[in-house]
């Protein structure tokens, strides 16, 4: 029976032809099987294709397992969220790691100074989320875990340079990440060509908007993009606008910060549990405790959503800078 198939297949079979490496094998591979159309014709073809991925997943995994070090790629996730940045040589990534956070990537004018990725703490409101500075998007060669590690992030960062060419730079950084099946949210319903894309909620850093004559200059970039991403303005030199940066992405994480209130005591509003919105008087009782779960009755809640020590149900659902009392 004829296979019929389209010509994305023997396009992603070029790619995956051409792969090197074993990721590249398996993402290619991957590509491939989802260009097949379902039916009778291609039933044989797809299940040979599917063992053969199947024998690359497993040759990868026992390679990760005999590895004695772990790939400098492999970040370990901390705090409440992740934010990776991403963008061209000199953009000014790292110095902006450096200016939001603990970590101390090296900060350097000459292009390519990060060759591997550097976590660090960025606090805001009580709440610690991880900044990943990455190296250099690049065409020439591109470390495939780089990839893996920016498809997992919560939120992406790509950082483009007021003073040099940011249209261009962004253009470039946006298709770089295309071809590594990455795109933002807002692009989720163009054509993929038959690959199996990531799509991650994603922000412009326009960078080095040092002062005032900055934001106009950002202003008018504004005009000029239309984007469909947001862009934020931010000077890893001056500090302006990082506040905003910071409340942007606690936000964008979809974070409330509950305040626990013992029993005849006052809340502790230094260290609060931070949840994802939504959460209820329930969730959160499991988070402290099993046993404040298990024998849960009610609560009393502080807060703008309701009339303050108002008892709730286990259902409610909590608000940020809610204090909560539990009642066993």
């Amino acid at each position: 029976m004829p296979t019929n198939l389209p010509p994305e297949y023997f396009e992603a079979e070029e790619r995956h032809r051409a792969a090197k490496t074993q990721e590249e094998k398996i993402t290619t591979l991957e590509d491939l099987i989802s260009t097949i159309p379902k039916h009778k014709g291609t039933d044989k073809l797809r299940a040979d294709l599917r063992r053969r991925l199947s024998k690359l997943r497993e040759r990868s995994q026992g390679k990760k397992q005999l590895g004695r070090q772990e790939s400098v790629f492999h970040i370990e996730r901390e705090g409440a969220g992740q934010a990776v940045l991403v963008g061209l040589p000199n953009v000014g990534k790292s110095a902006l790691v450096n200016a939001l956070t603990n970590a101390s990537p090296e900060v350097s004018e000459a292009p390519f100074t990060t060759w591997t990725p550097t976590p660090g703490m960025m606090e805001y409101a009580g709440v610690q989320i991880q900044l990943v500075d990455t190296p250099p998007l690049n065409r020439e060669f591109m470390e495939p875990q780089l990839m893996d590690l920016v498809r997992r992030t919560d939120i992406l960062l790509v950082v483009v340079d007021i003073q040099d060419f940011p249209i261009e730079q962004l253009e470039e950084s946006l298709q770089i990440l295309d071809e590594y099946r990455i795109r933002p949210v807002e692009a989720a319903g163009q054509p993929t060509g038959g690959r199996r894309m990531v799509s991650l909620p994603m922000f412009v850093l326009v960078n080095k908007i040092d002062d005032a004559r900055g934001d106009e200059d950002f202003d008018v970039l504004c005009e000029l993009l239309c984007s469909e991403q947001p862009l934020l303005p931010v000077s890893a030199q001056t500090g302006r606008h990082l506040e905003q940066l910071k409340r942007t992405l606690f936000e964008r994480l979809d974070l409330v910060r509950i305040y626990p209130k013992p029993v005849g005591e006052e809340p502790d509003m230094n260290r609060p549990f931070v949840m994802k919105q939504g959460a209820t008087v329930e969730d959160f009782a499991g988070k402290i405790h099993k046993d404040f779960l298990k024998n849960l009755k009610a609560a009393r809640v502080w807060g703008s959503s309701v009339h303050d020590g108002q008892m709730v149900g286990r259902d409610y659902v909590l608000s940020d800078g809610d204090v909560v009392e539990l009642r066993i």
